[in-house]
């Protein structure tokens, strides 16, 4: 768990948003940053996102929601958003975990997550989830 980046505290409420402004979510983080991660899955290793994850209710779209669009592939559980006018990922309702968002730590504001240490590597290649029983 990392409740403070550098000199700024990570608040309970936080505030998210892709690089244009255009997308703007408010995120629940009582604990601060949890268990930030990547991941090697085909689309984790082309967005180079660091994510972390949040409760379905602990993320809220505060503005352009019209403005997301949504991306699905293989299995169709994982929800990948992004913002249709400058491309950054936002979030993404979790395969894994579909009661929880994963969101991209870049998108917060005041945290530079090239700051946090240490963001250990997710075996998204061999997903429990693609497991023959």
């Amino acid at each position: 768990m990392i409740k403070q980046v550098g000199t700024t505290p990570i608040r309970e409420y936080h505030t998210a948003r892709c690089h244009c402004g255009a997308v703007v979510l408010e995120l629940h983080l009582p604990d601060g940053i949890v268990d930030p991660r990547r991941c090697d899955c085909s689309i984790c290793r082309r967005k180079g996102a660091i994510v972390a994850s949040v409760p379905l209710a602990g993320i809220r779209i505060v503005q352009g929601e019209d403005k997301l669009r949504r991306y699905q592939f293989n299995t169709r559980t994982a929800s990948h958003y992004f913002c249709s006018e400058c491309g950054i990922y936002t979030h993404h309702q979790r395969r894994s975990n579909p009661q929880q968002y994963g969101y991209n730590v870049g998108c917060l504001d005041d945290v530079n997550p090239f700051l946090l240490e240490p963001v250990p590597l997710n075996d998204g290649v061999n997903h429990p989830a693609d497991r023959q029983p």
